[in-house]
């Protein structure tokens, strides 16, 4: 009877500890603990819009890099990896957008930042397309990019009419 209740303790504190282990808070897998932090750290969703911007503009930039002086070991995973980056980084911000509206809150320069840059994405993951090196490697992923790219262009867009109006100004 007492090795039942054992067992059932035992096992009850088994799955106490694996709710609580999944309980907590994951970080991204496509940002560093320093870039993690920073997100959880912005106060207000344009905060966290740029900083998803900047971590996917970075992305970008190392992967052009990594194309043009590639390493000697682990080069077809650092690009796909560095794209995958790339792609969750916008894919957080436009979400980022998305539930800005639909909370009101004020992400205009979220937006504006997010209409600007994306198209930029847009236009090097183009050109990467069309003269990449190597592009059998990472072919999948770049296509995956572009579409996601062009998707947070057009949420931008549609953003831009929905978002809430800036606050105005009364003279008294």
């Amino acid at each position: 009877m007492k090795s039942w209740r054992r067992i059932l303790l035992v096992i009850l504190g088994a799955l106490l500890a694996i709710s609580a282990a999944s309980g907590q808070s994951t970080q991204k897998d496509y940002l560093t603990a320093l870039e993690a932090d920073k997100i959880r750290d912005a106060e207000t969703p344009n905060e966290k819009i740029k900083l998803f911007i900047q971590y996917a503009d970075d992305r970008l930039k190392k992967f052009q890099y990594e194309l043009d002086h590639p390493s000697a070991n682990r080069h077809a995973e650092m690009l796909n990896s560095l794209m995958n980056s790339y792609i969750g980084c916008v894919d957080d911000a436009s979400d980022l957008i998305q539930e800005g509206i639909e909370k009101q809150q004020n992400v205009r320069a979220g937006v504006d930042l997010m209409a600007k840059k994306a198209t930029e994405f847009l236009d090097v993951l183009k050109k990467i397309s069309a003269e990449g090196k190597e592009i059998d490697i990472y072919k999948f992923n770049l296509d995956d990019a572009i579409d996601g790219t062009q998707d947070a262009i057009k949420d931008a867009e549609k953003a831009k009419k929905n978002v809430a109006p800036p606050p105005v100004r009364r003279r008294n």
